[in-house]
């Protein structure tokens, strides 16, 4: 058996298309399109190309997109003030701290409090929070969302099933939970210090992936059919361990002799063996990312001026 590939590229592409009338249609009524206000600190290379990506995707359907650029010895405090231009800026719906910050910030949640909850694109308040435990979130977060409009666009029942959620972050692993909760599944959460965590991934009809280990959950930790969502992305440079993972002749291994390195999930990739249906790393659950960050942007647009 050969599982079932869901491929998030294609869905994400389709919802950055369904939001375009809801985009031109504000920006008729209002006299200005949404817009998402982007903070990047310093140059971290991965996130210059996130926020590339998040800044092109906006502008190409007719989002306004904004980036506040700080240096690497930004301080707390000026990193807090640039939020606060942002919360009180009329050409702003949406407001996206680009994690993660430089040590000297103080921790990424203290800027994050700061944010505007009616302009929380990322949700990651804790008012989000709170309104997210309560199933009353206007703003969910990005990522936990793109899961699950790919289980239900592509027709996996998520009522009444077994969901096991692996990983407690509050930017992935909690809300995750807390999504799948909301659509009458089941929910197991486990973590670093569960304990023969085999076979409780085993029970569920739904496992979600989102620890940060290069290919962690193994085919012995899935029971037949189970939809598996790899939220993971890990980039491999070891060249033995790019052959521990992927046949001689696998298209992977070609792409990385040709690059030098590669992106992985937190899947191994013989649990496609296994698996009912399987998210690939890329092009499964990254994409929707910004789809749904492109979304909450325009949705707040819509409730800050109905």
């Amino acid at each position: 058996m050969s599982a079932r590939i869901l491929d998030g590229a294609t869905l994400a592409a389709t919802l950055r298309e369904e939001l375009r009338p809801r985009v031109a249609a504000f920006t008729a009524r209002t006299g200005r399109p949404p817009g998402l206000g982007i903070i990047l600190v310093g140059t971290h290379p991965p996130s210059e190309i996130y926020v590339r990506n998040k800044l092109k995707a906006a502008s190409d359907i007719g989002c306004r997109a904004d980036l506040l650029r700080l240096p690497d010895t930004a301080s707390r405090e000026q990193v807090v003030n640039a939020v606060r231009k942002l919360n009180e800026s009329p050409a702003h719906d949406g407001i996206l701290v680009q994690d993660p910050l430089p040590s000297q910030i103080g921790g990424s949640q203290a800027v994050f409090d700061v944010i505007d909850a009616a302009k929380d694109v990322d949700g990651f308040t804790p008012v989000s929070a709170g309104l997210l435990v309560q199933n009353r979130a206007v703003l969910a977060p990005c990522t936990p969302s793109g899961v699950i409009a790919l289980l239900e666009r592509s027709g996996i029942d998520i009522a009444g099933r077994h969901a096991v959620v692996i990983g407690r972050s509050d930017i992935v692993g909690k809300p995750m939970a807390l999504l799948l909760l909301h659509r009458h599944a089941t929910v197991t959460i486990c973590h670093s210090k569960t304990a023969d965590l085999p076979a409780i991934t085993r029970q569920g009809d739904i496992v979600v992936a989102a620890v940060g280990r290069t290919a962690f959950v193994r085919p012995e930790y899935v029971k037949p059919g189970t939809t598996v969502i790899d939220v993971g992305i890990n980039r491999v440079t070891d060249r033995s361990e790019v052959e521990a993972l992927f046949p001689e002749r696998s298209p992977r291994r070609a792409d990385f002799e040709k690059r030098g390195a590669m992106v992985v999930g937190d899947v191994h990739p013989d649990v496609a063996e296994v698996a009912g249906a399987l998210t690939p790393v890329p092009g499964g659950v990254g994409p929707l990312t910004i789809a749904l960050l492109l979304r909450n942007t325009v949705t707040a647009a819509e409730h800050r001026e109905p």
